[in-house]
């Protein structure tokens, strides 16, 4: 059972995991790969929207993505904007990446290597990985702004889309000890965590919310 206290300190850690960044036109929009479609939906209504002239999938496969993304994460995200009616020449993959770091720095990669010139990225991610990715684009392309962007929606509602409560606590549990532990391994930048989000996580982890944290020897950017 998940109790009402954990569901709580559960919305807590969602809210901390929203950077509430105002969108505004970027040079270019780079979606994160992942199991959630949802990415792709909205890279492409911010596409449409007149936010950005291009866009950007980056991701490979991973164990909870080979069944249902064979292709490939960033390539069925492709897919997915053009099913949408955005047009193939606005839509660039970066098909290698298998975590957060290497999504910023491959597709750093393959937009130098188009000629694009980027000041600034509206990066797209899961709703409880906005400031993780950017606090890993942060230190991995500091010269460019990071606008960080999601698809809104509350934890009850992201919970409904997945089917799987637990589950996503524990998602939310394994994005904020990265957030805490990967400045010092030089992965990310460091983000403040306020007192009552790292109490929040203390007690949902005592609470047996651990099936997505890392022991700190073996980090996975």
């Amino acid at each position: 059972m998940i109790s009402t206290k954990n569901w709580e300190d559960a919305r807590r850690i969602w809210s901390y995991h929203q950077m509430g960044h105002t969108l505004r036109p970027c040079s270019v929009a780079i979606g994160l790969g992942s199991h959630d479609l949802g990415v792709a939906d909205t890279s492409v209504d911010l596409y449409k929207r007149g936010m950005v002239p291009l866009l950007l999938f980056t991701g490979a496969t991973s164990p909870t993505t080979r069944k249902r993304m064979p292709r490939g994460e960033a390539v069925h995200y492709r897919e997915r904007a053009l099913e949408l009616g955005v047009p193939s020449a606005a839509v660039l993959v970066e098909p290698s990446a298998r975590n957060t770091g290497e999504n910023i720095r491959f597709s750093r990669e393959v937009l130098e290597g188009e000629g694009v010139e980027v000041t600034s990225v509206l990066l797209i991610s899961k709703p409880y990985e906005e400031r993780r990715a950017y606090a890993t684009a942060r230190k991995l392309w500091p010269e460019v702004e990071i606008v960080s962007a999601s698809t809104p929606m509350t934890l009850d509602e992201y919970v409904d889309s997945i089917g799987d409560a637990r589950l996503v606590i524990d998602m939310l549990m394994g994005a904020l000890q990265r957030l805490m532990i990967y400045p010092d391994q030089g992965f990310m930048i460091s983000q403040p965590v306020p007192a009552d989000v790292s109490e929040a996580y203390q007690r949902l982890r005592q609470a047996g919310f651990t099936s997505r944290l890392l022991s700190t020897d073996s980090p996975s950017a």
